[in-house]
């Protein structure tokens, strides 16, 4: 038994770490980082066909087997309020999304891009260095203006001046 529930173990933890990586799979991964999802539409009013496809992707197999833990609360209003979708962070923060402006990729993609930085945050506090990053205005004007070129080295992705090598932690590419 246990080694058959070892091995249930291990497929789930590959699927996870699959589905980061897929397209297909980043409604699944979304839940990962939330810890509340509340959903608020009236279901005859046509503006919340966005949040009703938030809700369905909340609600699939996939999302729930990355976060079984987050909760995920609807509430049908009779009112003709627009539909909003309000997300708590595993961290605690909140943010609230209106559902008849934003359609259900665009609140996924606000999810994620958020969930990255949190990432980083708490990367950068494991590692006892302060957050945010602070960088003067004239080191950015500077670096617009010197050539970069890209180095990888383990975890930690360096942005190197042709002759002075300075780290520079980020989470996209180097800067032009």
């Amino acid at each position: 038994k246990r080694e058959r529930e070892r091995e249930r173990l291990l497929t789930r933890i590959k699927r996870a770490s699959f589905a980061f990586a897929s397209k297909a799979s980043a409604a699944a991964t979304m839940l990962k980082y939330l810890s509340k999802v509340r959903i608020e539409f009236n279901a005859f009013d046509p503006r919340s066909a966005s949040a009703l496809e938030f809700l369905a992707q909340c609600n699939s197999k996939k999302s729930k087997l990355s976060n079984p833990k987050c909760e995920i609360v609807v509430k049908r209003c009779t009112d003709d309020r627009p539909p909003h979708v309000n997300v708590t962070y595993s961290n605690g923060k909140e943010d609230s999304m209106d559902g008849s402006q934003l359609s259900a990729q665009q609140m996924r993609k606000t999810i994620l891009e958020k969930a990255k930085w949190m990432e980083a945050e708490e990367l950068f506090k494991e590692a006892g260095l302060p957050w945010p990053v602070i960088i003067p205005l004239e080191e950015i004007e500077l670096a617009k203006k010197t050539p970069f070129k890209e180095v990888e080295s383990s975890n930690i992705r360096f942005c190197c001046r042709k002759k002075n090598v300075s780290p520079l932690f980020q989470l996209g590419s180097c800067m032009n």
